[in-house]
């Protein structure tokens, strides 16, 4: 099979093609024909060298996968045939860039027959981060107001529509050019954070969902209510924030996402209820990662961008 290596750090450059054997399923895995891969901005940090999280080169990167099951090893939950996706193994290497994948059963869930593979693959990153920080650590509900920082983001775009599914009023931060596309994914306001500062203009906000980092954070104490809650994918271990936001009675929570069975359950059963969609800006032919990298390195993605294998 086809894997996308690099023997060492630097720019998309160093992201090279190779012909490698195929992986074999332990018991309770499961072999999957990959037919699309999503990608995170976290690749390009790794890829580039910014922390050392699966170790020194010659890796493979990747997390998000969708595909179909060829064959398995003692489990009862797929069979040869089945179209799954997942984010199997993170933050441990899954190896996901190339044709076959091995992946724990639990780590996986069945494609919804509305979702494409492209779609689905797009899904398991942003989408278990944006559900365990609104639903399983602030517990979001109904007649909370919710403030989305990047909402014409990855994370963001799904964590607008998931608090929408919850019953919240849902206030985004995003760059004026995105202001239509958040609309249409439920936001019930949108501030261009280009052009005004989000805290001269909202108040009395529940959670906070923040996929920015730096002063956006700092600056989110001043909009929450007494107790409110601040859920950060990009700041979780400042120690000196922490201590300011408990200081200030407000709660301060850092996620870092995790394989999680039931969350990747609860994205499946709003997908099926139509109330959460993911969208791809851009996809890539296996062979042109390189090219998926440099739009990576851009930033300002509007929601995700993916490989087709």
């Amino acid at each position: 099979m086809r894997v996308i290596t690099q023997h060492t750090l630097g720019g998309p450059e160093v992201l090279t093609v190779v012909d490698a054997p195929e992986p074999r399923p332990l018991p309770t895995e499961v072999l999957v024909r990959v037919k699309a891969i999503g990608l995170n901005p976290l690749e390009a940090r790794l890829r580039a060298g910014e922390f050392p999280l699966i170790g020194k080169p010659p890796f493979t990167l990747g997390w998000d996968i969708s595909g179909v099951v060829e064959e398995g090893s003692q489990t009862w939950r797929f069979r040869p045939g089945d179209e799954v996706f997942g984010m199997p193994l993170f933050p441990r290497a899954a190896n996901a860039y190339a044709e076959a994948a091995v992946a724990p059963a639990l780590h996986l869930a069945r494609k919804p027959a509305s979702l494409s593979h492209i779609e689905a693959a797009a899904l398991p990153v942003v989408g278990l981060t944006a559900w365990q920080g609104l639903v399983d650590l602030a517990g979001v509900g109904g007649g909370d107001r919710v403030l989305v920082h990047g909402g014409g983001g990855g994370v963001g775009h799904v964590a607008i529509q998931i608090s929408k599914a919850y019953g919240a009023h849902v206030i985004a931060t995003a760059s004026g050019s995105k202001r239509a596309f958040v609309e249409g994914l439920g936001a019930d306001e949108v501030i261009d954070h280009t052009r005004v500062d989000f805290t001269e203009k909202v108040r009395d906000i529940d959670v906070v969902l923040d996929t920015i980092g730096g002063d956006t954070v700092e600056r989110s104490l001043d909009v929450l209510r007494p107790g409110g809650h601040l859920v950060t994918a990009v700041a979780e271990e400042d120690t000196g924030l922490i201590a300011r936001y408990e200081a200030a009675g407000m709660r301060f929570s850092g996620i870092a996402v995790e394989p999680d069975p039931v969350a990747l359950q609860g994205l499946v059963a709003l997908v099926e209820q139509g109330k959460l969609r993911v969208h791809v800006q851009q996809t890539f032919p296996f062979e042109r990662v390189a090219d998926a990298h440099r739009l990576l390195d851009r930033g300002h993605l509007q929601g995700k961008v993916v490989l087709t294998v």
